[in-house]
């Protein structure tokens, strides 16, 4: 079996966001939280809860961003 790039899903307290996906993207969604089901042992009711750990590990991922998202956080310790 292939190995998913998104694991079991954490529990974690979420903020609400309403998006509109295109069928097909959710088509898709669907059909990774069926097989990542049948990886983890883990079953999924709502295959939306995946949409945050995949823009989380994207962007995790993401070394632009994350080379931009250090560049504007202020150096430990303040400014001197």
């Amino acid at each position: 079996m292939s190995k998913l790039k998104l694991g079991a899903l954490e529990d974690d307290k979420p903020i609400k966001v309403t998006h509109e996906l295109p069928a097909s993207v959710h088509r898709d969604l669907v059909s990774y939280a069926e097989i990542l089901a049948q990886e983890t042992g883990q079953p999924i009711q709502d295959p939306s809860k995946l949409i945050a750990p995949m823009l989380a590990r994207f962007m995790a991922a993401d070394r632009s961003f994350r080379k931009a998202r250090r560049a504007r956080q202020p150096p430990i310790g303040g400014e001197r």
